[in-house]
């Protein structure tokens, strides 16, 4: 699905944008920082936080990460996981791009699986 720009561009330093529908239907769009990995992208938080909530009630997410003119942007089914294997591997992930994160008991993971790719000019495969 993604070209080897988009993947350069998601392994440098860039925050993102996640966006999950509230219990009102309404758009609660958060700052994070993302990593993908095989068509999967990750974020980390703590259990319980508005974000999670409204991704597992509504079992969908996107998620959008821009630096001037480019920008990727993903978009489907999510699952949100406290699974220790689930969860170190996206603080590995996540430490690889931005930084460790702190030590985080209550630390879940927030896992989308990628259905849909929109993305500047040379993101995604299909604009090759």
């Amino acid at each position: 699905m993604l070209t080897d720009l988009a993947r350069e561009f998601l392994s440098e330093y860039h925050l993102a944008t996640l966006s999950t529908l509230d219990r009102h239907g309404r758009i609660h769009s958060v700052p994070v920082g993302i990593t993908y990995l095989d068509g999967v992208v990750r974020i980390i938080g703590s259990g319980g936080s508005q974000k999670f909530v409204n991704a597992e009630r509504s079992g969908r997410a996107s998620v959008n990460t821009l630096d001037g003119r480019r920008w990727i942007s993903f978009e489907g089914p999510v699952r949100v996981s406290s699974d220790p294997d689930s969860v170190a591997l996206a603080v590995e992930l996540y430490a690889a791009r931005y930084r460790q994160p702190r030590v985080n008991p209550h630390r879940v993971v927030l896992e989308l699986t990628v259905e849909r790719v929109l993305g500047s000019a040379g993101m995604r495969v299909s604009d090759g």
